[in-house]
């Protein structure tokens, strides 16, 4: 292994959740071995693209119900291309050349998978998305 596939290895978190067993499709093992980890590591700078995306389409995301709230971050995901591709970039660009090589391999697959995690991240952390003055008072 060459010390850039050692140093991405490294510092990516472990999670214990993430199991992998004999039976297990690739793109499942992929996600498990892979796409959790790097997602969990850019999970910080993920947040920070939405909160500028939010900025960017003229904040009418504070303005919200929390249940269109959902749905702005399911549409953002899924139906903006430009900004799904910039997710995608952030998440592949930590991939080993041999993960890239698996990944190439069934790319349309995976690329579900990795954004429907990125948005249950998002989810699990829309409290993160307030205005940012309503941040700091906290």
């Amino acid at each position: 292994m060459n010390s850039r596939e050692i140093n991405l290895k490294n510092i990516r978190p472990e999670i214990a959740s993430s199991l992998v067993i004999d039976n297990m499709g690739n793109e499942e093992k992929f996600q498990n071995l892979v796409l959790r980890p790097v997602i969990k590591l850019q999970h910080d700078l993920l947040v920070a693209v939405f909160r500028n995306y939010i900025v960017k389409h003229k904040s009418v995301f504070y303005d919200l119900t929390l249940e269109k709230r959902i749905s702005y971050i399911e549409n953002a995901i899924h139906k903006d291309m430009k900004f799904r591709n910039s997710l995608k970039g952030m998440i592949i660009g930590l991939f080993t050349v041999e993960e890239y090589t698996l990944y190439i391999q069934n790319s349309s697959a995976i690329n579900k998978r990795m954004m429907n995690i990125v948005k249950e991240r998002y989810l699990n952390h829309i409290q993160l998305f307030e205005k940012p003055e309503l941040l700091t008072a906290i």
